[in-house]
C-alpha cells in the first residue's frame, strides 16, 4: 500500500452530499481482522491477553442505507500499515494534547471543558491541558447561516487554517471546540469535525449535541452530551495519532454519517486501534494503567456500560497476572 497523505483532511461526522454513494461494504472475515491486527507474539504478555479478539469487540456490522460505509468507501488501515506510515508519533518535545475553546460557551448545552481535558489525558496517557479561549470576530471564518436549520456555521477548513498559529511548542496535537456549527465547504450541510494531520490540528463542534435529548432533566442533558463530546475528543484526537478510520471491528475509530450512528459507536477501542495507539504512544504505555484511570472516570460519572466492559478487561489482565505469579511460584526449589 503506498504511503498515506497526511495531508488530507479526515472528515469525522459529517451531514452527507446528496447523491454520495459507494461500492457495498464487505464485511471483514476472520482471517483478514487477523491480518489487520498482525503477529503479537513479542508484545508482552499482559499486552497480548488484551488484544485477544473476544466477545467483547464483536466485528462490524454491515451499515444501514444512511451510514457512513454506505457513502464513503474505505479500505481500512492495518497495524502493519499503521507503522509504515509515518503518522505522528509522541516523542519528548511533542506530548502535550492542548484543548482551545474557539468563541463562548454556554453552560446549559457545552459540557465541562475540564472533564473532556481529564478524559483526553487518561484515554491517550498524555499530559492535556486547556489553552484560554480564542473570541473569534462576528465576520472571521466565512459564516453562512445553514439553509435547513437556519443556525449560524463557521467554516471548519479556515478553522484549520488558523489553528497552528496557535500551537504551543511541546503540542502533540490542538484540538479546537467550539459551540458554532461547522461546514466543511459550500455543498455540505454540516460536519461534526475536522483535522488536518500534517499540521497537528483539529476542530469539532458541540452544537449538535443536545439533538433527541428534548425533555431530558438538566442532569440527563448534561450527562449525554459530555458522553457524546468525549466520545468525539477521543475519535478525533485518534486521527491526530494517524489512525483511520476502522473497518475491522465495532470500534470507538468507526466513521459516522449522522449522530445516531454515532451515539451507537462504543467508546473504546478495538484490538487493532489499541495496538496502533500503544505503538504511537511508545514507552510508556501500561495498558492496564490506562484502563483503571478509565474506569475511575467512567465510575464517576455513571458510565455503567463503558465501567463495566473496561472492567472485564482489567479482569483478564488480574487472571493472567496470578497465572504468572503461580507459575513463578510453582518453579521455586522446594524448602528443605
Amino acid at each position: 500500500m503506498p504511503r498515506p497523505s497526511y495531508l488530507l483532511f479526515v472528515f469525522l461526522l459529517a451531514g452527507m452530499i446528496a447523491g454520495l454513494t459507494a461500492a457495498p461494504f464487505t464485511s471483514p472475515t476472520p482471517q483478514t481482522r487477523q491480518i489487520a491486527l498482525g503477529d503479537i507474539s513479542q508484545e508482552k504478555p499482559m499486552f497480548r491477553v488484551l488484544l485477544e479478539p473476544d466477545q467483547d469487540f464483536p466485528p462490524i456490522i454491515a451499515p444501514g442505507p444512511t451510514d457512513w460505509l454506505a457513502m464513503h468507501e474505505e479500505p481500512g488501515q492495518t497495524f502493519g500499515q499503521y507503522i509504515s506510515s509515518g503518522a505522528n508519533w509522541r516523542n519528548s518535545q511533542r506530548n502535550v494534547i492542548y484543548i482551545l475553546p474557539l468563541g463562548k460557551f454556554s453552560s446549559a448545552n457545552s459540557p465541562s471543558l475540564e472533564l473532556l481535558r481529564d478524559y483526553a489525558a487518561r484515554f491517550f496517557q498524555m499530559e492535556a491541558k486547556i489553552l484560554p479561549a480564542y473570541q473569534p470576530t462576528e465576520q472571521e471564518f466565512s459564516p453562512r447561516n445553514n439553509s435547513f436549520t437556519n443556525e449560524r456555521q463557521i467554516l471548519a477548513t479556515e478553522i484549520l487554517e488558523f489553528l497552528p498559529t496557535r500551537l504551543p511548542k511541546d503540542a502533540y496535537c490542538l484540538i479546537a471546540v467550539t459551540m458554532d456549527d461547522l461546514y466543511p465547504a459550500p455543498s455540505w450541510n454540516f460536519v461534526f469535525g475536522m483535522a488536518n494531520l500534517s499540521t497537528r490540528v483539529g476542530v469539532f463542534s458541540f452544537a449538535r449535541y443536545a439533538q433527541g435529548l428534548d425533555g431530558a432533566d438538566n442532569t440527563a442533558l448534561q450527562k449525554q452530551i459530555l458522553h457524546r463530546a468525549c466520545k468525539v475528543l477521543v475519535h478525533e484526537t485518534g486521527h491526530m495519532c494517524g489512525i483511520l478510520h476502522c473497518v475491522y471491528y465495532e470500534c470507538l475509530l468507526n466513521g459516522s454519517n449522522h449522530l445516531a450512528e454515532a451515539d451507537k459507536r462504543p467508546q473504546q477501542l478495538c484490538p487493532v486501534c489499541l495496538r496502533k495507539l500503544k505503538f504511537c504512544i511508545g514507552s510508556g504505555f501500561d495498558p492496564v494503567k490506562r484502563y483503571k484511570e478509565l474506569a475511575e472516570f467512567y465510575r464517576k460519572q455513571g458510565w455503567s456500560e463503558e465501567l463495566a466492559w473496561t472492567e472485564r478487561q482489567l479482569a483478564k489482565a488480574e487472571s493472567l497476572r496470578k497465572k504468572i505469579e503461580s507459575k513463578e511460584q510453582s518453579s521455586l526449589p522446594a524448602k528443605q
